[in-house]
């Protein structure tokens, strides 16, 4: 029987906007539930008062994601990925262990978390971005591979409500109607779903109009939760996260005029203990099952 996803701490709702960012679990292993792993609504309440973390938390969590990787197999990948790419990159990763006899443990979480876990000594062989800033940053750092860098993966953005929501939008412009009045998205000062999503709604003209309606989130997925539980009228999320909730409905796609460019690179990191099997792991997210995966997800594919 497969084993189900080992996080880096509980679902404790004191920690929300910081434990809940990134949890650690090997290819394979079991979803029990709905995909995109709602939190109750106590919890989802909690991130209408996320605070910025500070260096005691930071520790905290770089001393836990440690100590998991510690746990892992001498000859497991370690892959770091977005937190959007969670249901595609367990199906992949199935796939992969299953052809090639190689062993997988993912760490998912917020784009801007993984990169400065990376910086700050955490072990990873494969980093994907949800944006090409991370990975700039880590490149820049010294913490890549040269050669080795690729944009793998387009995504755009959608305004979701519940199923059973009886709002309805025509434009961007109706999120600053008084008819909405909490609007949950990824922390727009480090997570990229979050930069998009403000990005959208400055294009729009409108984020000075509704960010005081904003619940600020650790990641995309998490900002979904917020939407599931009913603690926001609506999310601005991945139509790739969209898709995988059974308790969303999509109100709006973002205006392509509108909408900033979504971008998802790979690369193998410098420091990699199997840079030859992580090299093949690279390779095997351009093969024919793994595309497959990714655009049943809802993923647009790089050419």
């Amino acid at each position: 029987m497969p084993h189900c996803p080992r996080e880096t701490s509980p679902p404790d709702c004191r920690r929300a906007g910081a434990s809940k960012a990134t949890f650690r679990e090997r290819a394979g292993s079991c979803s029990q539930g709905k995909p995109t792993n709602p939190i109750a609504k106590n919890e989802a309440a909690c991130h209408h008062h996320q605070a910025q973390g500070n260096s005691t938390v930071r520790g905290v969590i770089l001393f836990m994601t440690l100590a998991m990787v510690a746990s892992a197999n001498a000859d497991e990948l370690l892959i770091s990925a977005a937190a959007s790419l969670t249901d595609a990159m367990k199906e992949i990763g199935a796939q992969y262990e299953k052809e090639t006899g190689g062993k997988l443990m993912f760490n998912f979480g917020a784009s801007s978390l993984l990169a400065r876990q990376i910086e700050e000594g955490v072990p990873a062989d494969v980093f994907v971005s949800a944006d090409e800033t991370q990975m700039d940053r880590l490149e820049k750092a010294g913490r890549i591979e040269g050669g080795t860098r690729s944009d793998l993966l387009t995504n755009a953005l959608v305004i979701v409500a519940r199923k059973d929501s009886a709002l309805q939008i025509n434009s961007v412009l109706d999120l600053a109607s008084s008819s909405v009045s909490r609007i949950a998205l990824a922390d727009p000062h480090s997570v990229p779903a979050g930069i998009y999503a403000q990005q959208l709604l400055a294009n729009a003209g409108v984020w000075e109009r509704v960010r005081g309606k904003i619940i600020p989130t650790e990641n995309v997925r998490a900002a979904l939760a917020v939407v599931e539980a009913g603690n926001a009228d609506l999310g601005i999320v991945y139509t790739t996260d969209a898709a995988a909730s059974g308790a969303t409905r999509v109100l709006l796609h973002a205006p392509a005029e509108l909408s900033p460019k979504i971008t998802y690179p790979a690369a193998l990191m410098a420091n990699s203990a199997h840079s030859d099997a992580a090299k093949r792991f690279l390779t095997f997210l351009k093969s024919s099952e793994a595309v497959q995966v990714f655009q049943s997800a809802g993923f647009g594919i790089v050419k």
